[in-house]
């Protein structure tokens, strides 16, 4: 057997070892956005998982941009020093890529973690005040975001480089910008949240333009020779929102500035998605992205079983699958996926004392 999830693939000048790329999962276990002990143990069960790829959380580039008070941030020299600790614990036992999903939550930011209920901060306790392309609350409960200004987006615009530069500098080897799930840069690309009337919103042109300009601003302050991609929603699952149409024509327009691939996901803008639900159900996303563009994708959705990820890149429907919360369950998912298939994987020499006997090429430090 030489299963397809197995074999080696590149993102340019980045190898990887096999197809399974772990997508990102935020923690909820920062402080001030500064990566915590709970970073070094997450991480490192990822990275000595056999995936070929980590992709850590979505990693806010400022204060404001934060999902929550306990995400992950980039914004900061102690940010940056917390998670370079992080990282240097992890890579002395791992060299696994790892790359970083820079991100700003908009609209949908200062809420509680999911184990406190996810409703939006009051500013009593510590709320901020949220920005978007409008001012248009996620939840009609919430208080409203403010539009950003020509300043405001000339600010953001320049965080996300600034971050860029700090994960340059930490060398992760790899960027993903969240332009997914309903965050700011998924709040310009839809209608439904963008109801700007200036260059910024209206057309697809426009509210393709800012996400277009953070991409290129991370692409130029990111080495030159590590990939970027980026993460998008194929479809808000809303009438009349943004759809598989609309997100080809941002997918070409990153490929024309220099993206490495893009990463397929869907939802999260709209209480009002209505999602289709089940095993693979945003693989097709990813099938006619991959037709329409020459970008490298990474398939997501419910893909928690090894046959259905050998499935997806073995028919073509995509480059590589991205799990996530199959890794939590099951942090040497790999492993398994590469017994039942009949592949090897590489563990670390502390572990090589596992390999069962009737899997006897399973693992290879």
């Amino acid at each position: 057997m030489n299963p397809k999830l197995f074999q080696p693939f590149s993102l340019g000048e980045l190898a990887l070892r096999n197809r399974i790329v772990i997508a990102p999962m935020c923690q909820y276990s920062a402080r001030e956005g500064s990566a915590s002990d709970w970073h070094v143990m997450h991480v490192g069960s990822m990275a000595t998982s056999g995936a070929a790829l980590v992709i850590l959380e979505a990693t806010a580039v400022e204060p404001e941009g934060r999902i929550s008070p306990d995400d992950l941030g980039l914004w900061s020299d102690a940010n940056e020093a917390a998670l370079g600790r992080v990282l240097s614990a992890v890579r002395a036992w791992s060299d696994t890529p790892i790359g970083i999903q820079l991100a700003h939550a908009g609209r949908k930011a200062s809420t509680y973690a999911p184990w406190r209920g996810r409703s939006q901060v009051p500013a009593a306790e510590g709320g901020w005040q949220t920005v978007a392309p409008s001012a248009l609350a996620f939840n009609e409960a919430d208080r409203p975001p403010v539009a950003l200004d020509a300043a405001g987006l000339a600010r953001v615009r320049e965080r996300f480089a600034e971050a860029a530069r700090r994960a340059g500098r930490l060398g992760l080897d790899l960027v993903e910008l969240h332009a997914a799930h309903g965050y700011l840069m998924h709040q310009f690309l839809s209608p439904l949240s963008n109801r700007r009337d200036d260059a910024y919103g209206g057309s697809l042109e426009n509210r393709m333009r800012f996400p277009l300009e953070v991409f290129e601003a991370v692409r130029e302050a990111f080495p030159a020779r590590r990939p970027v991609g980026v993460r998008v929603s194929a479809t808000d699952w809303v009438a009349g929102g943004w759809d598989l149409e609309q997100t080809i024509a941002f997918a070409r327009a990153l490929e024309a500035r220099g993206a490495s691939f893009i990463h397929v996901s869907g939802g999260g803008l709209s209480p009002q998605q209505q999602v289709p639900s089940g095993p693979n159900y945003q693989v097709p996303y990813a099938r006619e992205i991959k037709k329409a563009t020459k970008l490298p994708t990474i398939a997501v959705g419910l893909i928690t079983e090894p046959e259905q990820a050998e499935a997806v890149v073995g028919t073509g429907d995509a480059d590589l699958v991205g799990i996530a919360r199959a890794f939590l369950y099951d942090p040497h998912w790999p492993w398994h996926a590469a017994a039942q298939l009949g592949a090897s994987v590489k563990a670390p020499r502390q572990y090589l004392r596992a390999q069962p006997e009737r899997f006897p090429e399973l693992l290879k430090g």
